[in-house]
């Protein structure tokens, strides 16, 4: 599944020319084949919704006698035809899928850092993928974070992105990275070995080494001066003279999941039973808050791409949450009225 849709995302992007513009389509094509379980699932927590009132006069009625509660409820539901599996079911469905999206363009950044890294050894600047503001999508969009990959995150990218990366290398720009790594660190065994963990491990410090004396690299870490190392309490932070981005897209990030949480009734809701209504209010409040902090932290420490589609997915779910409320709104309506002429009749 992840290579398929990283297939998809490159396919894209073959056709737009721009990393950015292809992570915005591929997230628009991606939440509009999720749409019909999003419509299912927002039918369900309607429905929920609906029957909660009786929920609650049930779990007064029966506060003290557990089981007599949960047969009521069962009828409750038999009744209305509801399936308390209807609302948590499609989301279910979509969490492999959206997982694999995750990787899949966790794949691409991945593969695209490495490549700036080669870059770099190579003795040359990459040209870097950009998107309006943002001028490196695989890093940070922040004015905390420099233009080139820092040394902290080629920690994380697995052997198997260094090796396919490295085959597809020609032979001379192999040979002109292991001279200059030659060059720069004087232990090097002249030998780049990605073929497991282990030995990744033992090639990343003369990677590390050698990019660190590289002077298109050192001049992409200068930071201004008089802005580094500043001490925030529990983080220090740098402002870098060739910056990535403004910020702009964590921000976008809490604001978007504001919005989205705002048009999404009753997404804070607990199952039936699942709470006291003191404690669902409480539940709400806590979601209400932590989700947009969250989402300006998750994007303040992820590549800019990633930003990108969390803005783009959470504007997309809250004009589809829009939508679907208000063709939801109108059957109810469509219901009354026809309930209402048949009395007459």
């Amino acid at each position: 599944m992840t290579d398929f849709l990283s297939n998809i995302l490159s396919g894209i992007f073959g056709i737009v020319g721009n990393y950015g513009w292809a992570i915005v389509l591929f997230t628009i094509l991606i939440r509009v084949l999720l749409l019909p379980l999003d419509i299912k699932n927002r039918k369900g927590m309607r429905k929920m919704q609906q029957i909660q009132p009786e929920i609650n006069k049930l779990q007064q009625k029966y506060a003290n006698d557990k089981a007599k509660l949960q047969q009521k409820q069962s009828e409750l539901m038999k009744k209305e035809k509801y399936n308390p599996l209807s609302g948590c079911l499609p989301l279910l469905i979509q969490m492999p899928i959206l997982f694999a999206m995750f990787a899949a363009m966790r794949q691409i950044s991945s593969h695209q850092t490495v490549d700036q890294v080669f870059v770099f050894l190579n003795g040359d600047v990459p040209l870097y993928e950009g998107w309006l503001w943002v001028k490196n999508l695989w890093m940070a969009d922040s004015l905390f974070a420099s233009i080139a990959p820092n040394l902290a995150s080629l920690q994380v990218l697995g052997a198997d992105v260094w090796q396919s990366v490295w085959a597809g290398l020609a032979d001379p720009t192999k040979q002109t990275i292991l001279a200059n790594i030659a060059a720069h660190v004087p232990d090097f065994s002249g030998v780049l070995d990605f073929s497991s963990a282990e030995a990744l491990k033992a090639s990343m410090p003369f990677i590390q080494n050698a990019l660190s004396s590289m002077p298109a690299y050192q001049a992409a870490l200068q930071t201004m001066p008089g802005w580094t190392n500043l001490n925030f309490i529990l983080f220090n932070i740098s402002v870098f003279n060739q910056y990535n981005g403004l910020l702009i897209l964590p921000v976008l990030a809490g604001l978007t999941q504001v919005l989205m949480t705002k048009f999404t009734p009753g997404m804070a809701q607990p199952a039936a039973g699942a709470a006291a209504p003191g404690q669902q209010a409480g539940m709400g409040n806590f979601m209400k808050y932590f989700f947009p902090v969250f989402s300006v932290y998750i994007c303040l420490t992820s590549n800019a791409g990633f930003a990108l589609y969390w803005v783009t997915s959470n504007l997309i779910a809250s004009v589809s949450n829009v939508g679907i409320s208000a063709y939801f709104d109108r059957k109810d309506q469509e219901k009354v009225q026809l309930i209402g002429e048949n009395t007459i009749r």
